[in-house]
């Protein structure tokens, strides 16, 4: 089950690495209105969520919804969820698992999904064609 739970991880990362990759450097600011984040922020927000579920639902330590400001940057963002994402592997591969552990794990997941397609509509919105998903 372990196994299958951080395969599911690593997709996951790498698709939003390549989501987050596949926007030019000068469309981090872009929004798709002005009611939503900017392409940077909402990345940064499924950095910050992935570290938030995981203390709260995988570590069972509870914390408040706390994010810290935005990173700013194509490179600090991608490096911020690059290690949000490295230390979700690592707890996932310490913790022992339990029904608790992997609902927590899949609401992490969800989250990370819910505003990856958020990001691939804003990638659509400059006329970038989305990285191919692959599962």
């Amino acid at each position: 089950m372990k196994t299958q739970l951080l395969t599911t991880l690593e997709n996951a990362r790498n698709y939003t690495l390549s989501v987050a990759e596949a926007m030019p450097e000068k469309n981090y600011a872009f929004k798709t209105t002005p009611a939503v984040w900017t392409f940077g922020e909402l990345l940064h927000h499924i950095g910050y969520g992935i570290g938030w579920w995981e203390e709260n639902y995988i570590r069972q330590q509870p914390s408040g919804w706390n994010p810290p400001p935005s990173t700013t940057g194509k490179a600090a963002t991608i490096a911020y969820l690059d290690a949000a994402f490295a230390t979700l592997k690592e707890n996932m591969e310490s913790v022992p698992l339990s029904d608790q552990v992997i609902a927590g794990f899949y609401a992490t997941i969800d989250h990370i999904t819910h505003h990856r397609g958020q990001a691939t509509v804003y990638l659509r919105s400059k006329g970038i064609v989305p990285p191919e998903y692959v599962y």
